[in-house]
């Protein structure tokens, strides 16, 4: 158990996990270079343990001390206690959760491993927006999906944002980086996956038609918002789906065109 200590000084080195959280380029480049991540939130702190990352340090606002008192007790880690104003200048916007945990980064698995044993995948091709990357995964975890596939460009996972709007579902759903794309597609279908690419172009079938839920595996391709999958991702699927539309609306927002397939693929 660490005790915690309070920190007056934005510039105090012990703090530097926490600055310039909104600086995005910075945060891409510097956490997954230095093995952190930053967890924001009660919950999702304790999500991020309970997973097995290992903590460096908290950054807590007085009011969060007894919430958090348990936790500070398990882990053998620094507490850094900071007025909010003091929070918002460090971190560079409004700490409102009171509570962010700079965290270690585990090993990224192989694609194979996380195959292993899986039946229902999502595979997703350039999604850099992080809201969306951490919605796609709160849908997976909630709505079984064993694991999700990352080509080399879409966002991180463990980026702030996404961990958030995930509330830590990041932590839950196994997932793996294929490169290179899409040639590493191979080991879905190696694995005995059938990929199924979600598009509204025409020549695709409805998931209705489609039936993935009769899959013995199924992997669901879904591309970024706005542009979609690739010609070359499009050309590696085994088959194209569409989620019926309707008031001539002609697709959804791909956070919510992934919780529709994802539910389709499992319940039919």
């Amino acid at each position: 158990m660490s005790q915690p200590s309070t920190v007056t000084d934005a510039t105090d080195p012990r703090l530097a996990d926490y600055t310039g959280l909104t600086d995005v380029e910075l945060r891409r480049r510097r956490e997954p270079a230095e093995g952190l991540f930053i967890a924001e939130g009660e919950k999702v702190i304790r999500r991020a343990l309970a997973a097995g990352y290992g903590m460096r340090s908290m950054l807590l606002t007085p009011k969060w001390l007894e919430a958090m008192a348990d936790v500070i007790a398990e882990v053998d880690a620094p507490v850094h206690v900071v007025e909010p104003a003091l929070a918002e200048q460090v971190t560079g916007y409004h700490v409102h959760r009171g509570a962010l945990a700079s965290m270690g980064r585990k090993p990224l698995p192989a694609a194979a491993e996380v195959l292993a044993g899986a039946r229902r995948v999502a595979v997703l091709e350039g999604l850099v927006d992080h809201t969306n990357l951490g919605a796609i995964f709160r849908s997976a975890a909630a709505l079984g999906m064993d694991a999700v596939l990352l080509s080399p460009d879409c966002a991180d996972p463990l980026y702030r944002r996404a961990v958030k709007t995930s509330m830590g579902a990041v932590f839950s759903v196994p997932y793996a980086r294929l490169d290179p794309w899409p040639g590493s597609l191979s080991v879905l279908r190696e694995a005995g996956f059938e990929l199924l690419a979600l598009t509204p172009a025409e020549g695709s079938v409805t998931l209705t038609e489609a039936a993935p839920h009769r899959l013995p595996k199924a992997a669901l391709m879904l591309g970024a918002e706005g542009d979609g999958l690739t010609a070359r991702a499009l050309a590696a699927a085994d088959r194209r789906v569409r989620i019926p539309m309707a008031h001539g609306i002609d697709s959804l927002n791909v956070g919510a065109a992934a919780a529709v397939a994802f539910y389709a693929v499992n319940t039919g």
